[in-house]
């Protein structure tokens, strides 16, 4: 069991467990496990082979990686060094992770070539050899299949093994103020930005999860359907950690693969979005197959499923509504487990954090506004994030002079001591539960000769929420709809792949103080329209 004294960094957090309970299983993937020994010794050799290639403190090492246990070793080296480990979206494609990586400065790319899942390969073979130029090396995990393209084919390539097969790396470089962790998310341009934290936010942070959450119970095990590119798998785990309970890596969003290890595993944890949670009721049968869940944390993104709720539950499977974001962590306010299901199944809460404080202002008046009135949430908390990496005026749009942030969503006090989550404020999309600035799909379309203008919204579908584009066209030109989607699932993720593109004459615009705005709304309404017919 993990020591009463709070850590105050992630590599303590990490040696603290193994000192306890070396034997015990920190993570099973693909039915093996490995324990908070090896893990911490793996973690060890690996910071080692990482310093070799010049990595150290403040450094960026870019995990390009799927749920697998490299991923949580790489990223201990990394808070032993002292480094910053950037999460890649493993649904990245080559535009994507050429931006990423260069902005980043990453001086090390890990990704596994033949993982059977991902093609990474045939990505890596559409970026351009001078993009990857500030990489010092490139470690793969696992084999690397025949042809190597261009763009890995000239840099220095290391097996993950050899990092194993090195020493201990003795200095520790883990400190509570090093930054630790970039996560992406859209912002205000087609590029996403860079969350910035620091080592002690997110220890402290999981480990109130964990205690908040309850996760140190003897009979907890943590299912990581999730990625840990992103907060939400990734708060998840490491709190599940924190608490020294083993996790079971999911490596790949296969429903039919979940549903096989709900019921070999017996998960007592499991986080997810709306779409997974039903697809899992559809797949198993019975009103056993979750009696293992204790509850489950998901995200609403599909409007279509608001009565999943209420359907989970003569299925003994209790949803339970979370809030978080990269700027403040996931996992960063969740409702009470006894309410009512109407309240209970709703976005937001109370802070898991005492020292957590949301508040919501009115975005014209700058007012701060009372319970049931709705407006901008604002956060603020020990979760909070340094800043955006490389981007100080971004940091300063988003955080007010008091130390909070600025979230973008729409809210409201609850009267209870927590708060509703309603929707975004902004045009920003939800799709398989990323946020997505339509500007990134947007921009990847305009680049297609013929096309004027784009507009990308979303719709939902009985999939899950899926982008639809409107283009505007020059004159003479047509719209070859496969081209474009053609051309989107070749530079950008599968999420954001649009499910239809309409040509139009014009967007619908409406006068603002600041000139025409398009009518986004009209547009989704449009596409609504459009799809059911």
């Amino acid at each position: 069991m993990p020591t009463d004294l709070p850590a105050a960094d992630v590599w303590t957090l990490l040696a603290d467990i193994a000192e306890d309970s070396p034997d015990a299983v920190a993570f099973i993937h693909d039915g093996r496990p490995l324990s908070f020994a090896a893990l911490i010794e793996a973690a060890l050799r690996a910071a080692r082979g990482l310093s070799d290639l010049g990595v150290g403190p403040s450094d960026r090492v870019a995990l390009w990686l799927p749920n697998i246990p490299a991923y949580p070793i790489l990223y201990f080296a990394c808070a032993r060094l002292g480094a910053i480990a950037v999460a890649v979206n493993t649904r990245y494609r080559a535009v994507e992770v050429a931006d990423i990586v260069d902005r980043s400065g990453a001086k090390v790319l890990a990704c596994a070539p033949a993982f059977r899942r991902i093609d990474f390969l045939s990505i890596l073979a559409g970026i351009a050899p001078e993009a990857l130029d500030r990489l010092s090396a490139i470690v793969t995990i696992g084999e690397t299949p025949e042809p190597v393209p261009p763009a890995i084919a000239e840099r220095l390539r290391v097996p993950f093994e050899r990092l194993l097969s090195r020493p201990r790396h003795g200095v520790n470089h883990a400190s509570a103020r090093a930054p630790c962790n970039i996560f992406t998310t859209s912002g205000t341009t087609s590029a996403p930005k860079f969350v910035l934290h620091r080592q002690g936010a997110i220890a402290s942070h999981v480990q109130q999860v964990a205690r908040s959450f309850d996760f140190a119970a003897p009979d907890t095990v943590s299912l990581a359907v999730l990625p840990l590119c992103g907060v939400f798998g990734f708060d998840q785990t490491l709190a599940t950690l924190a608490a020294g309970r083993p996790t079971v890596l999911v490596d790949s969003y296969d429903i039919e693969e979940i549903a096989r290890l709900v019921e070999r595993h017996r998960p007592t944890t499991m986080f997810g979005s709306d779409d997974m949670f039903a697809r899992l009721l559809d797949l198993l049968p019975g009103d056993a197959a979750f009696s293992s869940i204790k509850w489950a944390g998901f995200a609403a993104f599909n409007a279509s499923l608001e009565d999943l709720p209420e359907r989970a539950e003569p299925r003994g499977l209790r949803l339970v509504g979370l809030y978080g974001m990269s700027e403040v962590q996931a996992l960063y306010a969740r409702q009470p487990l006894d309410a009512p299901i109407a309240r209970r199944k709703l976005g937001g809460g109370a802070t898991v954090s005492p020292f957590g404080h949301v508040r919501v202002r009115d975005p014209d008046t700058g007012a701060l506004l009372k319970p049931g009135q709705p407006g901008m949430l604002e956060c603020a908390g020990p979760s909070l994030m340094v800043g955006y990496y490389g981007n100080e005026a971004a940091t300063r749009e988003a955080m007010t002079p008091d130390g909070y942030v600025r979230t973008g969503d729409l809210g409201q006090l609850d009267g209870h001591g927590g708060f509703t989550f309603l929707s975004r404020m902004g045009d920003v999309l939800r799709l398989s539960g990323f946020l997505v600035n339509p500007l990134e799909i947007e921009t990847h379309i305009q680049r297609i000769a013929g096309i004027d203008g784009c507009q990308a919204v979303a719709v939902p579908r009985p999939d899950g929420v899926r982008a639809v584009a409107f283009v505007t066209l020059h004159d003479g030109a047509t719209l070859d709809e496969a081209a474009v989607v053609t051309h989107c699932r070749q530079g950008l993720a599968s999420y954001k792949v649009p499910v239809r593109v309409f040509a139009i004459d014009d967007f619908p615009r409406t006068p603002s103080p600041n000139g025409l705005k398009i009518q986004r709304n009209r547009l989704r309404e449009r596409a609504e329209a459009l799809l059911a017919g």
